[in-house]
């Protein structure tokens, strides 16, 4: 079997340890050194396609949509985003590491169809919380593909997110009829009467990693802010 060639490595912004970049043939792997294993794989994105797929169908329609992408990862979360947008739509993807933008700019951007030259596309270089506490009724979808969702294992700072003022400030940052689709490892009953709580209508939906029917099964929360 072919090995694993590391192509490079960047430090976790706020953390001890660093992201590793790994290629084997033609396949891409992104690990955390802290034992948090392995984050994204290029053959593994079935339930990133998916988070973008059914929340950006949901306001495809509307007028100019504006969407918000938490982690750009590899590009596939992006990619599904504005395949499912009409032209005149506006997408910010927000990355914390810098050399992750390196990274698909230089050497991943083919896996996705390059997303990141789409002209709907914004790269926002920082933590997509700042983004969030700063826009009010900005946004007609959010997708957060941060970490490994509310368990997150990469930063800590990560749990923001996830607690009830990172999503309240979601809520605040949602036009009527939002939506804020949240990627998460498993499922976690909690999390999802957090978000009921904050005021969401929340629908939990299973994805599988490796297209519909194959690899590990993923959820979805789908959570709109009511009209």
């Amino acid at each position: 079997m072919t090995p694993w060639e590391l192509l490079d490595t960047a430090p976790v912004t706020g953390d001890r340890g660093e992201l590793r970049l790994y290629r084997r043939g033609e396949e891409y792997s992104i690990l955390v050194s802290n034992g948090g294993g392995e984050l994204m794989n290029s053959r593994l994105h079935g339930s990133e396609d998916a988070l973008a797929e059914r929340a950006c169908s949901q306001v495809a329609d509307r007028a100019r949509p504006r969407v918000l992408v938490g982690g750009l990862g590899m590009g596939f979360t992006l990619a599904a985003a504005l395949k499912q947008l009409p032209p005149g739509a506006e997408v910010t993807v927000a990355e914390l590491v810098p050399a992750v933008v390196q990274w698909n700019r230089e050497l991943l951007g083919g896996l996705a169809g390059h997303p990141l030259e789409d002209p709907r596309t914004i790269v926002h270089g920082g933590d997509v919380g700042v983004v969030l506490k700063r826009e009010k009724s900005a946004f007609d979808a959010i997708l957060l593909d941060v970490d490994n969702g509310p368990e997150g294992l990469t930063r800590r700072q990560n749990d923001w997110l996830y607690s009830f003022k990172g999503l309240e400030a979601a809520f605040d940052a949602l036009r009527s009829a939002g939506v804020l689709a949240i990627w998460s490892a498993g499922p976690d009953g909690a999390f999802a009467d957090r978000l009921r709580q904050v005021g969401f209508d929340v629908e939990e939906t299973i994805a599988r990693a490796h297209g519909p029917k194959k690899g590990a099964r993923h959820t979805i929360w789908l959570a709109t802010r009511p009209s």
